[in-house]
């Protein structure tokens, strides 16, 4: 179905239908429109013209373009209508038995060689094909809002889906201008698959009184790179359009507790906060309210000299940086572990899934995705901890010029444990065959807007790193939440280059 003669029919005109039919006309396709709502598909037409006519305002299309597309735009009265299309995209309400009877309604319509394709982001492809007399051409086509402007396009393959199918598909997005990753019908498909612990491990450490939200916001933007926290991002896409889809994908999951949803978001939902859309969620959105500041470290006194022992990977970096703010190290190799030891005694280390209140006297600082970039570091401490050794550790960063965040003694603090997370779950979903680790990275980057694909990240931090902190989380979070997978471990201990594990 790349044959831009070929009519394209999408039934369900609300925002998503609107955006992948402005998607398939612009790639030079004929498009009807279809609404069960009675004149909902001429108003969507109308709103697809006035988005076109603002192109060529911003001179991203010309006017010849612009009354091609018109031309090839128009509203079905009727599903017949559709009879000659070569293929069908549906974006009706998330509905099993609706979208069931309207496939269903379809093949008595179209073609035999018409492919047929939902853009669910919740139901299985499987489970709705199934309800089909040839469910070999069906697939999932999930584009990610706004249609027009995301480049992803999730294949989705139901366990009945054609290989042909689904190649015709994702041939289709690519011809479309999109970013295909072809993908396994698993619940929330990939990117909502492998993007719940970013939300999950933000929302465990609010309820565990590591950090209030705008710390948390803050440290996972200015030190691990992501472009918004997860509290801010929930509160623009809907505090109850998340936890739905954390619920859902639980619940396909059979209530696996590494997808478990947040009670604290639970009770957003319940008081009615649902973000922006109601002025308040884990922010307020009113007129006079402003944006709470994260917590932010006083100035402290850099030491003079610092003791590194081991390398400090995956904060290697650290020690060039350390000497050119002037302040001496002294480095010496020991089998003990990677730390820095400061002057007065204490040690510094990268968070490692263990908490500061087991040792005598040592402050954690978390993961960044780059340390010379990252304009905040987060600390953790024991609350019984020597203050000596916080005020050095917070000096010392400031002397690199990095805002401090001091956080509670949180196994994993924010990023390292965020991260570790998705990582394990891009590991995992490659082990399963749901994709390859080359979609997953993709997905991500594009789906989502992560610095860095999961398998990538993998690879920078170094082997082994993310199983370690998650076998430290799980021995002090023994609900199954953190435990590692299989693959994970696997990975981690496989042979390197053809040599055998040491």
């Amino acid at each position: 179905m790349t044959a831009h003669d070929r009519l394209v029919g999408v039934v369900g005109t609300g925002t998503m239908g609107q955006g992948i039919a402005q998607v398939a006309l612009v790639a030079g396709h004929p498009v009807r429109l279809y609404d069960a709502v009675e004149g909902r598909a001429e108003a969507a037409a109308e709103a697809i013209t006035a988005r076109l006519d603002r192109l060529v305002e911003k001179e991203r299309m010309s006017g010849d373009e612009r009354d091609a597309a018109v031309a090839r735009l128009a509203a079905a009265r009727e599903l017949g209508d559709l009879s000659g299309a070569g293929l069908v995209v549906e974006a009706v309400l998330e509905r099993l038995d609706v979208k069931q009877r309207l496939f269903r309604d379809l093949e008595d319509v179209v073609d035999d060689d018409c492919l047929l394709a939902t853009n669910t982001s919740s139901l299985s492809v499987t489970a709705i094909g199934g309800a089909l007399r040839t469910p070999g051409r069906f697939v999932g086509l999930h584009f990610f809002n706004p249609a027009p402007l995301m480049p992803l396009v999730e294949v989705v393959s139901g366990a009945a889906t054609d290989v042909t199918a689904a190649t015709r598909a994702y041939e289709t997005a690519r011809a479309w201008g999109k970013t295909p990753v072809a993908c396994a019908d698993t619940p929330g498909f990939l990117v909502n698959r492998i993007a719940r612990p970013f939300y999950a491990e933000a929302f465990a450490v609010h309820e565990q009184q590591g950090a209030d939200p705008a710390t948390i916001d803050a440290v996972l933007r200015e030190s691990g790179g992501f472009r918004m926290g997860p509290f801010e991002l929930t509160d623009l896409i809907g505090q109850d359009v998340n936890e739905a889809v954390t619920r859902s994908v639980w619940e396909g999951f059979f209530q696996d507790p590494r997808f478990r949803p947040s009670l604290a978001q639970r009770r957003l939902v319940e008081a009615g906060r649902l973000g922006r859309k109601s002025g308040q969620g884990w922010y307020a959105y009113g007129q006079d309210d402003r944006r709470p500041e994260p917590h932010t470290a006083a100035p402290a006194e850099a030491p003079a000299h610092v003791v590194v022992e081991g390398d400090l990977e995956p904060a290697g970096e650290l020690v060039a940086m350390i000497r050119e703010a002037g302040i001496e190290v002294r480095q010496e190799d020991e089998d003990r572990g990677t730390r820095i030891v400061l002057p007065g005694g204490g040690q510094l280390a990268p968070a490692d899934g263990q908490t500061a209140v087991e040792f005598r006297d040592v402050v954690y600082f978390d993961l960044a995705l780059d340390y010379r970039a990252a304009s905040r570091i987060a600390l953790s401490a024991s609350p019984t901890g020597n203050p000596r050794t916080l005020a050095e550790a917070t000096g010392l960063f400031q002397a690199l010029g990095k805002k401090v965040s001091v956080i509670g003694d949180v196994p994993g603090m924010i990023v390292a444990r965020t991260v570790a997370r998705i990582i394990d779950l891009a590991h995992d979903a490659v082990a399963k065959g749901v994709a390859t680790g080359e979609d997953i990275d993709t997905a991500m980057r594009l789906g989502v807007n992560y610095p860095l694909g999961p398998l990538e990240w993998d690879r920078r931090i170094g082997r082994g790193w993310a199983l370690s902190l998650l076998e430290d989380l799980h021995e002090r979070e023994p609900s199954g939440r953190c435990a590692p997978s299989l693959a994970l471990f696997r990975q981690s201990y496989a042979p390197e280059n053809g040599k055998g594990a040491a």
